[in-house]
Order: C-alpha cells, then structure tokens, then sequence
C-alpha cells in the first residue's frame, strides 16, 4: 500500500478537504501537544477481502496519534450495516495488527451513520470514563460533522493530514477474515429502512436520545 498521496486523490469528494490542508494541519498542530483519552474513529463497510483505502487511512491515521502519544485510547465505531462485518471490529482487528495494544481499542458497535458515530463512540467515551476525546477521520467526514458535534457532542477534531502521514511507511497487514467480524443474523440496512429514513439517519435524526 503506497503513502498517503494516494488517499489524498481517492475521489473527487475529498476535492474540498484537500484544498483545505493546510487548516488540517493547523488544527492538527494546535491539538498535538494534548493528550486525548481517546479518539472515535468512524467506520467504513468491509467487503470480506481487504479494507478499501479509506478505512486504511482512517486505521493508520489513529494507530498514528496513539503511537505519537496524542490519544491513550481508540475508540472505533461502526456497525454492521450493508453487509455482515462490523465495521468497529474490523478496523479493531487491523489497529491490533499495527500494534496498538487490545486493552487501548474499545468497539462502538451501533452507529450506522457517521453522525452515530460520533454520538454512541462519545457515549463509550463517557461511559469508560474519558473526558477528552477528538474525533479522528478524514478531513471531508470533520467537515460534515462539525455543526452536529457542536450541538451534541462537543469533541475535538483532529482530521487527518496526509502531508503528516506521508512521512511514515504503514503496512497494510493481514488480518485473520473469520465469523468473528461478522454480525449473526445480519439484515442490511437498505432493506430494514426506506430511503428517508436512512437520511434521516444521516443526520442524526434516528438516535432516540436526542430526538
């Protein structure tokens, strides 16, 4: 898996995040010298082979904070939403694979959105006994959960900065593909929710705590 450069160009999406770099970077720079319980790092869907290139970046940029100090904790959220592995325990699996210790990795196995993300991973947070806590993604999914953050949450943002991870080799280890990873009696989501609701979703809208 070659460097983060390659993350940086994935699609036309990132194009707004990428001009933004450089506030990226600030933010990053200004958050440094703090350290987090724990970073939420949301997830991604996992199709039984090998993580796309966005959970890649994801996985590597948190094992990143934690192996420079700046979180004692990963905390990674994702359900089983469009296909039968849980996001949180695959990307758990590669963190491990990086080296992150498995007592320093907690699962948020609920969110199905990116805006649940954020809220059950703080919930884990909170209930682990964490008060500070940054959220750790790309810097288009910062972008998009910071009105929502602001409401609800009240993290930090540390997105990644891919000129940072540049620097640094990552591997792109193997890990063991099992039953573990998936979720029995799965259904995906675009079959238990219809369309609004699942935009609903998007916007926090389907979390009963703050509805």
């Amino acid at each position: 898996m070659k460097n983060l450069l390659i993350i940086g160009l994935i699609s036309s999406m990132l194009t707004s995040c990428w001009m933004s770099q450089k506030s990226c970077e600030k933010e990053y720079l200004s958050n440094q010298q703090t350290q987090y319980d724990a970073v939420i790092v949301p997830g991604i869907p996992f199709d039984g082979n090998q993580w796309d290139r966005v959970m890649w970046m994801r996985v590597n940029w948190s094992v990143f904070l934690y192996q420079k100090g700046i979180t004692k904790n990963i905390i990674f959220s994702g359900a089983a939403t469009y296909n039968e592995y849980v996001e949180a325990r695959v990307m758990a699996a590669y963190a491990e694979k990086l080296g992150v210790p498995k007592e320093h990795i907690l699962l948020e196995e609920r969110a199905e959105h990116s805006t649940e993300n954020l809220y059950y991973g703080s919930m884990i947070a909170k209930k682990a006994g964490f008060k500070k806590i940054a959220l750790a993604s790309d810097p288009f999914q910062s972008k998009m959960l910071r009105k929502f953050n602001r409401k609800y949450v009240g993290a930090d943002f540390i997105p990644a900065v891919f000129d940072t991870l540049n620097q640094f080799t990552f591997e792109s280890p193997q890990i063991d593909i099992n039953d573990s990873l998936k979720k029995e009696n799965f259904v995906s989501i675009k079959e238990r929710e219809g369309f609004f609701k699942r935009f609903r979703g998007t916007l926090g809208k389907n979390i009963d705590e703050i509805k």
